[in-house]
């Protein structure tokens, strides 16, 4: 099949999807897996493969989401639970003032973004943020938004995460070197980005049911919700919820150093490996909010495990679509898609560094995966990138413009688009006209900012 036709197809299925949840108004899960057995069908994946398909696609995002989705939700339903998350709000929002609070926790994001992963970070502050939005009395969106795209950032941009890693290896950057010019990049970024984020008119957004608005209609007392007169308990302090989410950061941070200075397949670089898994990390800190709230606020064995369950339901829907999402993207890259429209872009002999932003944000919004976005541009350009013969620091700008590539057009194939978009009750219509243009403006911010760099040292 044509890479003409492949590409008709993808914009179809892209464009009946939208249709389906937006005006039919069907369930996004629902949805996802039609338009995905339908695209699979439609671009000549065999009949027998076209199921195989979906359940590896739905297996292996959900390999990657779901305990973390579970375990995140469990940390912040105890804290939440607990008072935990407007005791912190409170404490910070009387110290820096309302005006600074959004400034503050974007700020608090990006740096705790460099060692955790976007999806791990965002659900372990999501209760944090609805805490500040509650006792602010400022709408979630305004600091969601920014919040996520600045760790978003970080994550496609910046080592010691997987995407900028792999791309730094495959074009022979150092990454030390590549941190050096990406980390104040994207710290620029994250500043311009704060500023347009404050552009989106979210005030005009209505919030369907989700994490975010079950956080702000529920009553609160100072020991937690369902507590009577006689057992109310003073909420956890900010020093002790601020332990408990720094916590598996912290473990996360420490396992990533220790591989990033250890052989490979060493013991000690499989520990490091165990310790600073993000899933093992978020146990952790279940098990001790489970132990350490638990006995702060008195609850009963009984309680405690509620607690944990009650977390799950709220999430379900965020796990199936995202799910359902990673079949739908996992249905794009088997059907040649992306690469056919990778090789029609290289055909074109744009700049290079031009070349690998454009080529890498096509491929994120044709398949959905920022790491696979990068991935392949770096394995498409590697060849023209050394024939170049850049110095070594034009070497790593260029890489870094192609990781931006990886950031803009966050949308509907992406699971990071779902979770983002169910935990703040957004739709898929203001999702992307939300979140989908903040990345796209963060990813044309960061990519001007590097081309900058790059025709100032060539």
């Amino acid at each position: 099949m044509s890479a003409g036709m492949l590409l008709f197809i993808a914009a179809i299925a892209v464009a009946v999807l939208l249709f389906l949840v937006i005006k039919v108004k069907m369930s996004a899960f629902v949805g996802l897996l039609l338009v995905a057995l339908g695209t699979a069908l439609a671009t000549g994946v065999p009949i027998g493969e076209v199921v195989p398909t979906m359940v590896e696609g739905m297996g292996k995002t959900l390999g990657n989401v779901m305990i973390i989705v579970g375990l995140g939700a469990m940390l912040g339903k105890v804290i939440e639970e607990a008072g935990g998350a407007e005791s912190l709000a409170t404490y910070f929002t009387q110290k820096l003032g309302t005006t600074r609070v959004i400034g503050a926790v974007t700020i608090a994001a990006f740096i705790l973004g460099i060692p955790v992963f976007f999806d791990v970070g965002f659900i372990i502050l999501a209760p944090i943020v609805f805490g500040f939005a509650k006792v602010a009395n400022i709408n979630p969106l305004k600091i969601g938004l920014p919040v996520g795209a600045v760790m978003l950032t970080v994550h496609v941009a910046v080592p010691p995460h997987p995407g900028p890693v792999a791309a730094a290896e495959i074009l022979g950057v150092d990454p030390g070197r590549m941190i050096m010019v990406a980390l104040p990049i994207t710290a620029i970024t994250g500043l311009i980005g704060f500023y347009a984020a404050k552009l989106i008119k979210t005030d005009k957004i209505k919030m369907g049911p989700s994490p975010a608005t079950e956080f702000l209609d529920r009553e609160v007392v100072s020991g937690g919700t369902g507590t009577s007169v006689a057992e109310k308990i003073k909420a956890p302090s900010a020093l002790t919820v601020t332990a408990l989410i720094l916590l598996p950061i912290i473990q996360i941070m420490i396992g990533t150093v220790g591989t990033m200075q250890t052989e490979a397949e060493s013991r000690a670089h499989d520990i490091f490996s165990f310790v600073g898994a993000s899933a093992f990390a978020l146990l952790v800190a279940v098990i001790v909010a489970y132990l350490v709230i638990g006995h702060q606020q008195k609850w009963s064995l009984e309680k405690r495990g509620s607690v944990l369950d009650s977390a799950l339901p709220a999430v379900a829907v965020i796990v199936f679509v995202t799910g359902a999402g990673g079949v739908f993207a996992n249905v794009l890259v088997k059907s040649g898609i992306g690469d056919a429209l990778a090789d029609a872009l290289v055909a074109t002999h744009i700049p290079i560094i031009v070349m690998g932003y454009v080529i890498a944000l096509a491929l994120r919004a044709s398949q959905g995966s920022a790491t696979v976005a990068i991935l392949t541009s770096a394995g498409l350009l590697a060849a023209p990138i050394t024939a170049a013969g850049y110095t070594p620091l034009q070497s790593t700008l260029v890489t870094v413009a192609m990781c931006f590539g990886g950031l803009g057009l966050s949308h509907i194939n992406d699971s990071g688009f779902w979770i983002v978009t169910k935990y703040l009750g957004l739709t898929v219509k203001d999702g992307i006209k939300s979140w989908t243009v903040l990345t796209t403006i963060f990813s044309l911010v960061g990519f001007l900012l590097t081309t900058g760099v790059f025709l100032i040292v060539s």
